[in-house]
């Protein structure tokens, strides 16, 4: 399942997360970002231990300017509230795998 993170959210769903995150900073008419979304979807499908986030930049400007964000996709891994490994531009699913320890 993909979590749709809003700011009011984001605390509770991303940073206090026993899992690791995989969050996914998109846009609706970005089509890089569109070709990352089934791999995304697999990847919440296949990894109890990781929980898929997404945030759309256009709807919550706010979390968008606190990550700094530029271009997108761009792909973060938090694990205790830390960001440990990002990653920006779409990737085949082995590729967004290996960003997750």
């Amino acid at each position: 399942m993909i979590h749709h993170i809003t700011k009011e959210t984001f605390e509770a769903e991303v940073l206090s997360s026993d899992k690791v995150v995989l969050l996914d900073f998109f846009a609706e008419w970005c089509g890089p970002c569109k070709m990352i979304a089934p791999s995304l979807e697999e990847i919440a499908a296949e990894n109890e231990h990781i929980k898929v986030c997404k945030i759309d930049v256009d709807a919550e400007p706010e979390l968008a300017r606190q990550f700094k964000v530029n271009s997108i996709p761009l792909l973060l891994v938090i694990k205790d509230g830390q960001i440990v490994n990002q990653a920006l531009g779409a990737r085949p699913k082995d590729a967004i795998l290996k960003l997750i320890p």
